[in-house]
């Protein structure tokens, strides 16, 4: 098959080293002229370690490994904490955390020049019993027998198919920004999450001395940006005695920080249509509270290779459908549990009446709950769907 994907993003990229792998020829278009690698820092949990195995993609050498989660109070006392030590044991994979980057080069890596090419925005697809043209805000098109819209939250090609399905904003954004931090969290495999008055905050260890952090403000469309975000972060949360979170404070500054508004878009059972389907945050937007967007894209891209193996163009659409039936029930399941208010709130202030070991349990088992690479994969490398 000829496949055109819309976006470089993580699962844009990962969808053409999976289809090229399979033998399929892949044009990847991406609006600008550089690979997007701001957004800071992201999670890559087992499931997305797994994906990217299955896709031969050695996660090596990526980030750091996550091996503790410990949630405080903006105090600094301890409510929880859980073992993903036992939890990387049990399913055989690791948990990250890696500058986005870093995946993005790593992907970037395993494709032949060419492959990936920068310019205009596309404005839409449409499509005829023969094929899929994708067009471009110049009047340049693309002709291909599939078509992948992995072009994010605000995808062009999602707006064809379900003019509908508009992200609803969900009350909150994150301030984030990826920063080296001299404190000893900054050099552990500890990762931290924190609720108190104003808000919540996270501080994970990226590898280097470079943490990735963030913290969760309330925020609607239209709200002004602020002139220095830096000082707002400092006013809204200076009251805060942590010791981790007051370097934070003290270290960011204004350029270091972007925002990143949490909405969320309805998870249709139909993806896409005939010969066009979408993938990531172009179907299942969801806030950022369970650290599962990476993830899911990564699913994505490994289940579309496998359901494209072997498929010709005339049977594109089948295929395409096939795709989304088998992903479409664990990502509406990642995109609820990450939009329930509660997860949102990290569980809020009381202390968790239980054990490290037990709150790893519960993790794999979401981590199972909303995996297709997990399913029968084997340790190592090499997972499959």
């Amino acid at each position: 098959m000829d496949v055109v994907i819309i976006g470089a993003g993580v699962g844009g990229l990962a969808a053409a080293v999976g289809l090229r792998r399979r033998g399929h020829d892949v044009r990847v278009f991406e609006r600008g002229e550089v690979l997007r690698t701001g957004g800071a820092a992201l999670a890559l949990w087992s499931n997305g370690t797994a994906a990217l195995g299955g896709l031969g993609i050695d996660p090596t050498g990526l980030g750091r490994p996550t091996e503790v989660i410990i949630g405080s109070t903006h105090t600094g006392a301890e409510l929880y904490r859980i073992d993903l030590r036992s939890v990387s044991a049990r399913l055989g994979w690791p948990n990250l955390c890696l500058p986005r980057r870093e995946l993005l080069d790593r992907l970037a890596s395993q494709l032949p020049d060419g492959v990936v090419r920068f310019g205009p925005a596309c404005t839409g697809v449409r499509q005829d019993a023969d094929g899929v043209t994708a067009l471009f805000e110049d009047g340049t098109t693309a002709r291909a027998d599939a078509v992948i819209g992995a072009d994010g939250v605000h995808s062009a090609v999602r707006a064809c198919l379900r003019p509908g399905d508009v992200p609803r904003p969900r009350g909150y954004a994150s301030w984030q920004g990826l920063t080296p931090l001299p404190v000893p969290l900054a050099e552990s495999t500890t990762s931290r999450w924190l609720t108190g008055p104003g808000g919540t905050c996270g501080i994970i260890p990226t590898g280097g001395g470079m943490v990735q952090w963030w913290f969760d403000l309330p925020w609607a469309p239209g709200d002004p940006e602020p002139a220095s975000p830096a000082e707002v972060l400092r006013e809204r949360f200076g009251a805060w005695t942590d010791p981790d979170v007051r370097a934070v404070l003290a270290h960011a500054k204004d350029e270091d920080v972007t925002s990143f508004p949490h909405v969320q878009t309805p998870v249709p059972k139909t993806w896409g249509s005939g010969r066009i389907t979408l993938l990531g945050d172009a179907v299942h937007a969801f806030p950022p509270s369970t650290a599962q967007g990476a993830n899911q894209a990564l699913e994505d891209a490994l289940v579309l290779s496998a359901a494209l193996d072997g498929v010709r163009g005339a049977d594109a659409a089948p295929a395409l459908r096939r795709y989304e039936r088998v992903r479409g029930p664990r990502a509406a399941r990642a995109s609820w549990v990450s939009g329930h208010q509660p997860t949102q709130r990290m569980g809020g202030t009381r202390p968790v009446p239980l054990s490290p070991a037990a709150m790893g349990g519960l993790l794999e088992g979401y981590l199972k709950l909303v995996s297709n690479a997990l399913r029968n994969a084997p340790r190592g490398p090499q997972a499959r769907v």
